[in-house]
């Protein structure tokens, strides 16, 4: 009898990100099944104990699950450079009225340059992350960054920063599966994280107040609160405090004679340093039927001037049709029908027919053409 001598299949290294929640851990799983050599890294950002993010909290489960699945755990301070290239740009995006996202900045900052820095150390073909994203290699050998199965947690809104090359080079091990399958794979597996919550809200600002966090670091002026016909009903305590569409805190009480409808903020006049508002939810002023775009990144070939695409100004809205039109260094997108409270600072993304993500930017300005403040 001939004896058949099984031939080992060299394992493929890969750097994963894990951050102690259920989805990386269960993507290390899933990695392992395929036959690949994971090494984990642990990225810390913050280092306040307020914060969501608590790293020590975060790490003890991070560990276990590492020693459970015999895999190596790296922990990496970027606490600084968080600070320099993402925390900075927060803060100074508020100064000048927008509402940023910290969320798409870090992912094309911090996360990705962390992952591949360490896969050079020790040697690793790939990296990966617990993202509800997946990618799709064309016939012309080009990677798409494509709706995963989990549409309730597809994540591409904030992946849209993505280079070529860094999409080449990440792994989704989540694109085939849903929450509960994640989940469901992890309490199999005995993971002690299997049942954790997940981390919503700005991860450095916890369970603080957002305008007492903010406040902090920027000097606030109090200024007026205004009406779209320029009456003055109030005050506030600073512009930074405020977004497009914002009910609360405005502490405006009804007014002798006025519609009994809650107000909105409507508009930011940094200048004057006022806030402009309106009554009701679908106000006229809270609508846009076009923005300006900057600071734009294409994952593959920028699409021509006149594309009829569809985009996504919040992470949890549906993406609405809209048309693309270039002018000079800017890029101008019309929605196919207006669209409530867009938010200058942040992020607005595009995909095609076929639920492949192209690319996005900053929602620099919008119209609100019968308030005569057209894309300032």
């Amino acid at each position: 009898m001939i004896k058949i001598q099984k031939i080992k299949m060299k394992k493929i290294k890969v750097v994963l990100g894990m951050s102690g929640g259920v989805d990386s851990s269960a993507a290390a799983i899933l990695l392992q099944k395929n036959n690949y050599e994971v090494h984990g890294v642990f990225m810390q950002n913050w280092d306040d104990s307020d914060a969501i993010c608590s790293a020590e909290d975060d790490f003890v489960d991070a560990l276990s699950v590492a020693k459970q699945l015999n895999i190596p755990l790296k922990k990496i301070d970027y606490i600084q450079k968080y600070k320099n290239r993402v925390f900075t740009q927060f803060l100074d995006d508020h100064k000048r009225g927008y509402t940023p996202n910290p969320d798409v900045l870090c992912n094309r900052e911090i996360k990705f340059d962390v992952l591949k820095q360490h896969a050079d150390k020790v040697g690793a073909q790939f990296i990966a992350t617990g993202h509800y994203a997946q990618k799709i290699k064309n016939s012309d050998g080009v990677y798409q960054l494509a709706i995963p199965k989990d549409r309730q947690k597809d994540q591409t809104y904030f992946l849209y920063q993505i280079s070529q090359s860094d999409l080449k080079k990440v792994i989704f091990p989540l694109d085939k599966y849903n929450k509960k399958e994640v989940r469901k794979i992890a309490e199999q597996n005995g993971l002690i994280n299997s049942r954790k919550k997940d981390s919503t809200g700005i991860c450095f600002i916890g369970e603080r107040k957002y305008n007492d966090f903010v406040g902090q670091f920027i000097h606030s002026t109090k200024g007026n609160i205004v009406t779209t016909d320029g009456e003055i009903i109030g005050s506030h305590s600073g512009h930074i405090f405020f977004t497009i569409g914002q009910r609360k805190g405005l502490k405006i009480g009804a007014r002798k004679g006025g519609a009994d409808k809650p107000w909105y903020v409507v508009h930011k006049n940094i200048n004057d340093n006022e806030i402009i508002v309106a009554q009701g939810k679908d106000n006229k002023f809270l609508l846009s039927d076009e923005a300006s775009v900057k600071s734009l990144n294409w994952i593959n070939a920028e699409p021509k001037s006149g594309s009829i695409l569809h985009a996504k100004v919040r992470y949890r809205e549906k993406p609405i049709p809209c048309k693309l039109l270039s002018r000079k260094n800017l890029l101008i997108v019309k929605f196919e029908k207006p669209c409530r409270a867009i938010t200058p600072g942040q992020s607005i993304v595009f995909y095609n027919d076929e639920g492949f993500c192209l690319g996005g930017g900053i929602i620099d300005k919008r119209s609100v053409p019968s308030l005569n403040l057209s894309l300032r």
